[in-house]
């Protein structure tokens, strides 16, 4: 038994299939299947049912993946433990995003980054969750900041923060980040939100029907900058965190307030594979992330609450 076989068993359980464990790992498909061969051989057990949509592992191959997960963190643990921890990073890190995250750290998170690690290269992929999901599983993203998940055995999920959502205005509508808004008073409103499947427009839904109303969406907008641009036109308002439009009330081009009875929030979360040990480089940057947002919610920049 070594660790190859170990590491073949983790990709082919998580994807269900030697071809494209061959394609993520960039390996012979023969190769691995006899990794797995060997495997069962000296562990006297079958480890998956094969059939011809893929491979379904056993009950007897769960528990050896839950081995094989443990001794993956374990040799992860070993290099970053010898690293020391005022090493400055290199390589590259792939990280995903929803939108209007990436609106808020981008450049905050790669200006820290390339303070105390100028050799470490950053890949940015902003997308809905579920596409960030489906990366991470196919092993193109590392590590992805998103909202609320459903739970998934094969991704670990940290919450980061609970966030507010404010009401954003043109600058004639006078709000003000001092006077909060009673959510029941936007049932007369035009609103520019996203499309029903959007997570932030669920959650507008919802905290309308508990104030007693339905949404008047009189524009829908899957883009980040079309909602704000809609916006600063005066086609109506929407909500969006503090931190994605701060520039626009420091200079002007927006207003905004507090939403009360009820507040909408959503839950922001760190994700990784759950099989896959992230490299130190990747931890490197989830810790950053993570200081960086307590950090704009302690200046009032990014309404909600650490976790």
């Amino acid at each position: 038994m070594d660790v190859v076989q170990l590491k073949t068993l983790i990709h082919v359980a998580e994807l269900g299939s030697l071809s494209k464990a061959a394609d993520r790992l960039h390996i012979a498909q023969p190769a691995l299947s006899r990794q797995i061969r060997l495997l069962e051989k000296e562990l006297g057990v079958y480890l998956f049912e094969r059939h011809g949509r893929g491979m379904i592992i056993t009950a007897a191959g769960s528990e050896v993946l839950q081995h094989a997960t443990r001794i993956m963190a374990e040799l992860a643990a070993i290099r970053t433990s010898v690293a020391g921890e005022h090493l400055s990073f290199r390589g590259s890190v792939a990280i995903g995003t929803t939108p209007t995250i990436a609106e808020i750290v981008t450049v905050r998170l790669v200006k820290r980054i390339r303070e105390a690690n100028p050799d470490l290269s950053i890949r940015f992929s902003s997308a809905f969750s579920g596409y960030l999901m489906d990366w991470l599983q196919r092993g193109e993203l590392e590590l992805a900041i998103s909202y609320d998940l459903a739970p998934l055995h094969t991704l670990r999920i940290v919450p980061v923060m609970m966030e507010n959502l404010v009401l954003v205005g043109p600058p004639a509508a006078g709000l003000s980040m001092h006077t909060p808004v009673r959510f029941s008073t936007l049932a007369p409103e035009q609103m520019i939100l996203p499309s029903p499947r959007h997570g932030l427009r669920k959650i507008m839904d919802q905290c309308a029907a508990e104030a007693g109303f339905t949404i008047c969406a009189s524009v829908e907008a899957d883009s980040l900058g079309a909602m704000i641009e809609l916006v600063r036109h005066d086609f109506g308002f929407t909500a969006l965190p503090l931190a994605s439009i701060y520039g626009h009330l420091q200079n002007g081009t927006l207003c905004a307030a507090p939403l009360v009875d009820p507040t909408p929030m959503r839950k922001l979360v760190m994700v990784s594979p759950a099989d896959r040990q992230v490299s130190p480089a990747a931890r490197h940057v989830s810790e950053t992330f993570v200081e960086l947002a307590s950090q704009l919610v302690a200046q009032g920049i990014w309404t909600g609450h650490m976790l």
